[in-house]
């Protein structure tokens, strides 16, 4: 079996993980780690919680992903699961505190409730961070350190770190960005 890439679809990853590819396994969590890990952080959960929340929601996909029916609903799988273990964690950690009174109960359910926006929120995230993999090495590089650095990463360091002259950056970038937009475009984004 050929080794997964960027561009198979979820159907011809998920196919290769049910017939026990491990480098199918891998390329999917790559597909998907930036939207679970970044679901928690959003909902102001610790980085050490954040990252257990990853953990459970890939023990969760490894384990349901045969009964998975479309192979095309799983980024809207993973947002609903990764959302649901975000809010059961407020609420142990609320409980946890004894501080489950009615404000605070408040706040988790305003923070669940709040899940529509959120989906619609990391969907847009995913979209663009597959429309950045689908670009070429340069570009996407170049999109990372500029726009993925915190904080962002000035020019001549960029130009360093690509091996380019400074005064070039603006210009690439540009033609970056442009083939970013086509890409994003032809998704309907």
């Amino acid at each position: 079996m050929n080794h997964p890439s960027k561009d198979w679809s979820n159907t011809r990853i998920v196919a290769a993980c049910l017939s026990g590819d491990d480098r199918a396994w891998s390329a999917l969590l790559e597909r998907y780690k930036n939207l679970i890990y970044s679901i928690p952080l959003r909902y102001g959960v610790p980085p050490q919680d954040a990252a257990d929340i990853f953990q459970a929601v890939c023990l969760d996909l490894f384990n349901e992903l045969p009964r998975l029916r479309d192979a095309d609903a799983l980024q809207g799988w993973l947002i609903r699961v990764t959302t649901n273990k975000c809010y059961h964690w407020k609420r142990r950690t609320a409980a946890k505190e004894n501080d489950l009174d009615d404000d605070r109960l408040d706040t988790v359910s305003a923070l669940h409730a709040m899940a529509p926006d959120l989906l619609l929120e990391v969907e847009r995230e995913q979209a663009v961070r597959e429309a950045v993999a689908g670009l070429p090495a340069r570009c996407r590089e170049m999109i990372d350190l500029l726009f993925f650095e915190h904080p962002p990463m000035p020019y001549h360091d960029v130009a360093r770190r690509l091996k380019l002259a400074t005064g070039s950056i603006g210009f690439i970038r540009g033609r970056c960005l442009k083939r970013l937009k086509k890409v994003l475009e032809e998704k309907g984004f």
